[in-house]
């Protein structure tokens, strides 16, 4: 993968790579992640189209949404996202402009720019932060919320190779989702989980990686850990590759009738 390029190379390169949006297709041939079992963007394409009106919140680029909506055989007549990121907000409102989706910049702790019950179906791909209390407000009665999130301790071999060992949170677990979602009035209708191995083929797709997805190392930089990106560089010519695992969840949620 890396083709015997130096460490400077390889990670100049990721550095100054664009980090917009959430395509990782300039990891193809650098790094793979197996796919969840549930196959998510496959399962929203039936919940989308039972649907009328649809939030999917921190969107990103609006790639995965795009996705499940082209293939879905009925849309929504309203079709909304948010995110946080400028830059996220511009691919989202691109990509959605030919389905007439509107996009709304907000960050991802604050209130939803929406009515009450303005939605019934609210979705998301790896959020950030969940406003639980915030996602029961604008599903409509017997509305869904159906997502899938980063689990706890996701790619933890990374994160403890870059910044040493690391205690796992569970604020990230399914248990705690479930219990917040009740807590705001929401009724688990199914909760999935698994754990998916990670490669990294060269240095620069991690630190591509690092920089796309920064809760795995906090406040990453490569100046801030250039000694352990070398160590690992020289670990991945020595293996062949960086093995990690990623934790995802499934779950969806039902606001109940009334």
């Amino acid at each position: 993968m890396s083709s015997g390029r130096s460490f400077e190379e390889l990670v100049g390169e990721a550095e100054t790579a664009p980090i917009d949006g959430w395509d990782f297709t300039w990891l193809e041939g650098r790094a793979t992640e197996a796919r969840p079992p549930w196959g998510y963007a496959r399962s929203l394409v039936t919940r989308i189209e039972d649907s009328s009106s649809l939030l999917d919140v921190q969107t990103g680029g609006a790639e995965v949404l795009c996705e499940a909506l082209g293939r879905a055989r009925r849309r929504p007549m309203t079709i909304s996202a948010t995110d946080a990121w400028p830059p996220n907000v511009a691919i989202a409102r691109r990509n959605l402009a030919p389905l007439d989706g509107g996009v709304f910049e907000v960050a991802n702790d604050a209130d939803l720019p929406f009515a009450s019950a303005s939605f019934d179906l609210v979705t998301a791909r790896h959020p950030v932060v969940v406003r639980w209390d915030e996602i029961g407000r604008v599903l409509a009665s017997g509305g869904t919320y159906f997502a899938q999130h980063v689990g706890p301790g996701s790619n933890r071999e990374l994160t403890n190779f870059v910044m040493g060992p690391q205690a796992v949170s569970t604020a990230r677990s399914g248990a705690r989702a479930v219990s917040e979602a009740s807590a705001a009035g929401l009724h688990l209708v199914d909760i999935q989980q698994a754990s998916l191995r990670v490669a990294f083929g060269d240095i620069g797709a991690v630190v591509y990686f690092l920089r796309k997805v920064p809760w795995t190392v906090p406040a990453f930089s490569v100046a801030a850990y250039r000694d352990r990106l070398r160590a690992l560089h020289d670990h991945i010519v020595s293996e062949g590759q960086f093995v990690s695992h990623s934790t995802r969840f499934l779950i969806e949620l039902q606001k109940p009738e009334r």
